[in-house]
């Protein structure tokens, strides 16, 4: 069979087992599979993938390797260019846009706290994720390995953490979206944009005695919810501080 020296690179040995993370090693296949099928046979989803290197060149997934060749693979870069060489992946997106599965609700919640276009539903399939991700553009964060290796997911991410403000911190790093935070713009239930809301326009919909105490409001443009600056927006605030901290630009 032919076989071929590997090596992965920076956070793609999350997906490899122990004995294969950071070092080079040999890996055989029978046929002759592409690099695309080999990387994913090892474990690693291609929507992880930005860059692949054959004997010091870049080649497309469509590349089947030869015996002996020597192929490092490059995690994706979203925040500078690797050209000239070929990258494997979309270009970072200017507005950044998400859809997340099942598992992501508290992520999802807190991504729309940021201002972050995000999608979100506790009963979406695998099909369905896949297509709302292929046909608006938006890139899918999800725990679930397999659900990368589909071939009609092109943007893609698998978040590590289990954590719901740990993957909160290592999606916007990951994505480097510390400074495209736009908090409160967005409603944390449906993903709507909101919009300032006099008293008239609300009270029908307020608690009772809370237009006592509060005077600006704030309305979801699709589902109607209204926000005001109670003590949940202090608990947010703080999370935006824990979260943000020396990385947001004032």
């Amino acid at each position: 069979m032919p076989h071929a020296h590997f090596r992965f690179y920076e956070e793609l040995n999350d997906f490899l087992p122990p004995g294969r993370r950071k070092v080079t090693f040999v890996h055989a296949w029978k046929g002759t599979a592409s690099v695309k099928d080999i990387v994913e046979s090892l474990g690693v989803p291609h929507t992880e993938v930005d860059l692949i290197l054959a004997n010091g060149e870049s080649v497309d997934f469509a590349y089947r390797p030869k015996d002996g060749d020597r192929i490092s693979v490059y995690p994706m870069f979203e925040s500078f260019d690797i050209s000239p060489a070929q990258r494997l992946r979309p270009r970072p997106l200017r507005e950044p846009r998400f859809v997340l599965d099942g598992h992501l609700g508290r992520l999802a919640r807190y991504l729309r706290m940021l201002g972050f276009d995000t999608l979100w539903s506790n009963d979406a399939d695998d099909e369905k994720l896949a297509h709302i991700s292929q046909q608006q553009t938006r890139t899918l964060l999800t725990r679930d390995q397999g659900l990368l290796k589909r071939k009609d997911v092109t943007r893609g991410y698998w978040v590590r953490s289990t954590a719901p403000r740990e993957q909160l911190r290592e999606v916007l790093e990951r994505f480097d979206l510390y400074r495209a935070a736009t908090p409160f713009t967005r409603c944390m239930a449906c993903n709507g944009l909101l919009r300032s809301a006099t008293l008239e326009e609300v009270k029908e919909r307020l608690p009772p005695r809370t237009a006592l105490y509060y005077h600006e409001f704030w309305q979801c443009e699709r589902c109607a919810k209204v926000y005001w600056e109670g003590p949940h927006v202090r608990r947010m605030e703080k999370l935006l501080q824990e979260v943000l901290g020396s990385s947001a630009v004032a």
